[in-house]
């Protein structure tokens, strides 16, 4: 009953915080950013991806596709924004940027003859107006799994956020094989959104190259994806089946980082369900050797994901090492601690060690004992900065494996 009561606080806060931003953000950042930037976002086609995994993998295809397609096209994301091939300096911290720094890349897009603008977006964005005035030409969504709840309070929130995202496009696509799509459906009564399903017939040239492109499932799906958005703004299949097998690897998304003494994997993957894709692929690309996993959980971020993690992890990989992953004022131990509280067997295979570069050299060192096994390290991905309290450190899990292998004495 208290649990109940609390969460009914919560959401009451949760709800009452919404016209809040909408006077913070939206009218007081985004309406005067509109006007001082001249509304670019009228003279753009922008098309949005969301989701709790694969926004990143699915926005940076769908970029590609566009650019491959001779399109004068922008992307903001996770990674990186750029404008055509070169990154731009936008000083950008976050997916969704405060409004000021959004309309301002934006007007330099329209002014530099850019006629199109591919927009990574999360709920925190969606909730707090950060994309307040922007009407995407299309938006697409990849799933909706455990994520956020610490923000978000419930699951049904969570969808609720995301839909704001959708509702807001002339035309969107949500994937008909993701849980969320039956309160995705009860949630958008009015609204009629296209899908994608793994069951829908793709000419063969597509489905040939997105299997040999991307091996793994889940990328399948954000392929799928990219595809039909590429389409509904009118691109070529001759066109997307070209740029997909140009597509380059991006950082920090199943990257492989070294092949030697052993194969090191760095992937972002930092949700149960991501997680469970990630060595779910591994195993099914590289069935020899063992399977180490290297993760830890976000502190200030939702708890109630860490049991799962940990049980998710033990299940799939032979051997796993807890560590840190920024634990921000957290204390690292509590968090592995309910990150054990799922295991209800595979005790045997976990080891705990909170320095993340120790933790990463004992996987390599000790625990792989051929090349033929394969260590990943799961969490960061393309991230170049670690939190501890409050502050900000330089760290690299690239960079960290690296240096571990050029330290290692030579395996005979």
């Amino acid at each position: 009953m208290l649990y109940n009561e609390l969460v009914q606080i919560k959401l009451f806060v949760y709800w009452l915080k919404r016209p809040y931003h909408l006077f913070k953000t939206g009218i007081m950042q985004a309406l005067p950013a509109m006007i001082r930037y001249r509304f670019p976002q009228r003279k753009l086609q922008i098309l949005v991806v969301t989701g709790t995994d694969g926004k990143t993998t699915t926005a940076t295809l769908l970029y590609h596709i566009l650019k491959q397609s001779k399109k004068q096209v922008g992307l903001v994301s996770t990674v990186a924004a750029y404008m055509g091939d070169q990154q731009s300096d936008t000083g950008f911290h976050v997916t969704s940027p405060p409004p000021q720094d959004l309309y301002r890349f934006m007007r330099q897009l329209v002014d530099q003859k850019y006629s199109h603008l591919v927009l990574e977006v999360t709920s925190h964005g969606a909730y707090q107006f950060r994309n307040w005035g922007i009407f995407p030409t299309v938006a697409g969504l990849t799933n909706i799994s455990r994520e956020h709840l610490d923000y978000h309070v419930t699951y049904n929130e969570y969808v609720k956020a995301k839909l704001l995202v959708l509702k807001s496009a002339k035309q969107a696509i949500v994937n008909k094989d993701d849980y969320s799509y039956a309160e995705i459906r009860r949630q958008a009564k009015g609204h009629s959104f296209a899908s994608y399903s793994v069951e829908n017939e793709l000419p063969k040239k597509v489905s040939q190259v997105i299997k040999l492109r991307f091996p793994e499932t889940y990328n399948q799906m954000n392929a799928r994806l990219a595809y039909r958005m590429a389409q509904l703004v009118e691109i070529s299949g001759e066109d997307i089946v070209k740029a997909i097998k140009t597509f380059p690897h991006l950082p920090g998304r199943m990257e492989v980082v070294a092949t030697h003494p052993c194969r090191v994997i760095v992937d972002f993957a930092h949700t149960p369900r991501a997680v469970d894709e990630a060595l779910s692929a591994v195993r099914k690309n590289y069935p020899r050797g063992k399977l180490i996993a290297v993760l830890g959980a976000a502190g200030k971020r939702d708890f109630k994901k860490r049991p799962e993690m940990g049980r998710v992890a033990a299940h799939a990989a032979d051997q796993v090492v807890f560590t840190a992953e920024d634990p921000r004022t957290e204390d690292v131990w509590s968090i592995i601690r309910q990150m054990k509280e799922g295991l209800t067997e595979h005790h045997r295979k976990i080891t705990t060690i909170i320095d993340r570069k120790q933790a990463i050299q004992f996987a390599i060192q000790t625990l792989a004992s051929s090349n033929q096994d394969t260590v990943i390290v799961l969490g960061k991905g393309h991230e170049k900065s670690m939190c501890f309290g409050n502050t900000e450190y330089p760290w690299s899990d690239q960079d960290a494996i690296q240096e571990i292998i050029k330290s290692l004495p030579v395996r005979k």
